[in-house]
């Protein structure tokens, strides 16, 4: 399934501990780019973050957000007022030299009394923060998605556009050979005209019809664009089943997994815009100029908007 870089997913875990909120927002970029903001009161959770985010999330700047509010039982269950009572002597000893030596806040107290400096149980809050990233992810993935299918559906519209170019150059290829082979007629006849008034004597019908055919052959060949319209249709065959998400046809299943589909469509317009420049330089009239200029043109609209797919 398309998925865009663009998007928003919130979630938030609770227990007896408190409340855990995860935020998640990200916009394009190339590779995944994880810019964590993190409580130092959770700093224990950051390796589990970094994880679950580089399973869930293959491309895009990711910002990741998260807040906490510990309950009243948790903060009386951690406070250790033996800790707070050595704490106060302390302080009585210290005023002695720093008579305005201001008492510790009662965060402080509850960090400095645990292991981990925090104050909380990674136990505890461990498990809050994976089930808070689990339902954001949820909520994030479906965002975009939904953001993915309009960007399949803006590029299905050019793919529309794109194959009516190539109808087009290959319905105006016969006319242009016809047009090709009655220039140089003309100018066999005007050279013969030149040459003497009696060139046409000089030359039998059957051997100026085959002089003819001989020159319109050689250009045929020259302007020759079969092999390149018959692979820019089986590009847009393979964008159609890009965009529509079947992967059936994929021999490769890494190909396939998901994450790969933006590079996937980077490769393929890199391939498509090659065959538009074949046809350009191959251009037998400025019609067939015009159609490849108009091809590379919707190729590269295609190309801006799979920056944004995953």
């Amino acid at each position: 399934m398309i998925r865009s870089m663009t998007a928003f997913g919130s979630a938030k875990a609770e227990s007896e501990a408190g409340t855990l909120n995860i935020e998640m927002r990200s916009v394009n970029n190339r590779f995944l780019d994880l810019n964590l903001r993190l409580p130092e009161e959770l700093r224990f959770a950051e390796n589990l973050l970094r994880e679950l985010a580089a399973k869930g999330v293959q491309r895009g700047k990711l910002e990741l957000r998260v807040n906490f509010a510990r309950s009243g039982t948790d903060q009386q269950r951690n406070l250790d007022m033996e800790a707070v009572e050595r704490t106060a002597q302390m302080l009585q000893v210290a005023r002695v030299a720093i008579p305005d030596l201001p008492a510790p806040e009662l965060h402080t107290l509850l960090s400095n009394q645990s292991g981990n400096n925090s104050g909380m149980d990674p136990q505890v809050w461990l498990p809050m923060v994976s089930e808070a990233f689990e339902a954001a992810l949820l909520d994030f993935q479906a965002t975009r998605e939904r953001e993915g299918q309009r960007l399949a559906q803006a590029m299905l519209a050019i793919h529309q556009d794109i194959s009516a170019i190539v109808d087009e150059v290959e319905q105006h290829l016969p006319a242009i050979l016809t047009e090709q082979k009655n220039k140089i007629a003309t100018r066999l006849h005007d050279a013969l005209l030149q040459a003497s008034p009696d060139g046409f004597a000089l030359i039998s019908g059957q051997e100026l019809s085959a002089r003819v055919a001989q020159e319109a052959a050689v250009f045929s060949l020259r302007i020759d664009v079969a092999e390149e319209i018959a692979r820019l249709r089986s590009h847009l065959t393979e964008l159609e089943l890009i965009l529509n998400g079947d992967t059936s046809v994929a021999s490769n299943k890494k190909s396939t997994r998901q994450g790969s589909t933006g590079k996937r469509l980077d490769f393929l317009f890199q391939e498509m815009n090659r065959e538009a420049n074949t046809l350009g330089s191959k251009a037998g009239s400025m019609d067939v100029t015009r159609a490849s200029i108009d091809l590379k043109l919707c190729i590269e609209q295609l190309r801006e908007q799979t920056q944004n797919i995953e």
